[in-house]
């Protein structure tokens, strides 16, 4: 005879058979380690077949990711009059390169899968509410990390590199200045000056490519014409030979610090709910963050101006949302509190004492102030045209006819 409580029970134990698969409990599954070998197994030869198309794909066109990871220096060397031309000190540098980039951006681009494969083996062992912490917040991990390697690639490197080139080639090179006034003026060389190359050169022709900044001239035959590049320097103290490995790694490096250093809010997050830090602990730490945030960008950047303050507030306003983020519902994370706090503090002060010895925290408002007008300074420096250096005058007045052939025309010395 059957009752409702059987009924129940077996109405509930079809329940418990048909409970969705993503709802699982790690603890009612058990692998054996044969089990578990396999499992990776099968995983890892699925990330290494995407990792195999994607570094195919990246062989095909790696000299297009090589030119975009080189062309901030590019862009900087031509900003400063050089020639946009990179050097290699090894037989095998050029080429060594080229395979550590096709492989660097084909392991970028087959992460996602590669990462979805480590999940799924993963994911088997993790209770309901670690798994939905990971889901939560994965992809703004991913998010916070490409936002820091694009911030770096076009606006910290450029402004760090056209710093760094145009500080080197300013150390002067104290000579005395000689002129030989028995040279004759016959020997001097004119070079024509154009928008590009000419249609139709000859072997032996020599010429100032303006669309380009290189000096060139032409070898080969007048059936098969080739153009070569003279490499010139500064007329300063230090002249830039970038070689094209050193250039790569620290571009690289640099990739991963601002990656890394973007992950900020989910550092906060973490230390907040394994409860290390509390909320209100890190709202009264906020000011020995910001100048351990000043010391760590200055550790990541070289470059002490551009480069340093420009990595140094998206850290401080990542700092702010990882509080965001590790509030409880409902709570404020108090910048805005401490914000008008310290206007009310300076107001208070101004009408009831005035200016003075008791004008609250005056060097902490001058630096802010200093930042940002440095800032604004290094901006403003790295847009201004090179100028091109001063002729030293001649003893003796110059030829008046110059070639027929070009309008414009620079000299050098035979």
């Amino acid at each position: 005879m059957t009752t409702a409580a059987s009924h129940k029970t077996g109405n509930g134990s079809k329940a418990a058979v048909k409970k969705p698969q993503h709802h699982f409990h790690p603890d009612e599954f058990r692998m054996t380690i044969g089990e578990h070998l396999e499992e990776l197994r099968t995983r890892l030869i699925l990330s290494l077949m995407g990792f195999v198309v994607a570094a195919i794909v990246c062989f095909i066109f790696g000299e297009k990711v090589v030119w975009y990871f080189c062309k901030p220096l590019m862009n900087a060397l031509e900003a400063n009059g050089f020639s946009p031309q990179m050097f290699m000190g090894e037989v095998a540098e050029s080429f060594m390169v080229f395979i550590k980039i096709s492989m660097i951006t084909a392991a970028t681009f087959a992460s996602p899968w590669m990462i979805y494969q480590f999940w799924l083996f993963v994911a088997a062992g993790l209770y309901p509410h670690e798994r939905k912490y990971i889901t939560k917040y994965w992809p703004l991990s991913v998010g916070l990390m490409v936002i820091g390697m694009v911030f770096l690639y076009f606006v910290v490197l450029p402004l760090m590199l056209r710093f760094f080139v145009a500080f080197n080639i300013g150390l002067p090179l104290t000579f005395p200045v000689k002129i030989d006034t028995s040279a004759p003026q016959t020997m001097a060389v004119t070079l024509p000056l154009l928008n590009g190359d000419p249609a139709h050169p000859i072997p032996g022709n020599e010429w100032f490519d303006l669309s380009q900044g290189r000096l060139k001239f032409c070898i080969g035959t007048a059936a098969n014409p080739e153009i070569r590049v003279i490499p010139y320097g500064s007329a300063a103290m230090v002249t830039p030979q970038i070689t094209l490995s050193a250039y790569i790694d620290m571009v690289i490096g640099m990739l991963l610090s601002f990656g890394l250093a973007f992950q900020t809010p989910l550092v906060v997050l973490a230390l907040v709910r394994i409860g290390i830090f509390e909320v209100d602990q890190l709202k009264k730490m906020r000011r020995y963050v910001y100048f351990s945030t000043a010391i760590i960008a200055g550790f990541i950047v070289p470059d002490v101006v551009g480069g340093m303050i420009a990595l140094m507030i998206p850290l401080m306003l990542l700092f702010e949302l990882g509080l965001w983020l590790a509030r409880e519902p409902g709570q404020s994370t108090g910048l805005r509190e401490w914000f008008m706090r310290r206007i009310e503090s300076v107001r208070e002060s101004i009408r009831t004492r005035g200016l003075g010895p008791t004008f609250q925290k005056p060097l902490t408002w001058a630096g802010t102030i200093l930042l940002i007008a440095l800032l604004l300074h290094v901006i403003h420096r790295s847009r201004q045209e090179p100028v091109a250096p001063a002729t030293q005058p001649s003893a003796a007045p110059a030829p008046t006819t110059a070639p027929a052939t070009t309008q414009h025309a620079a000299t050098k010395p035979g």
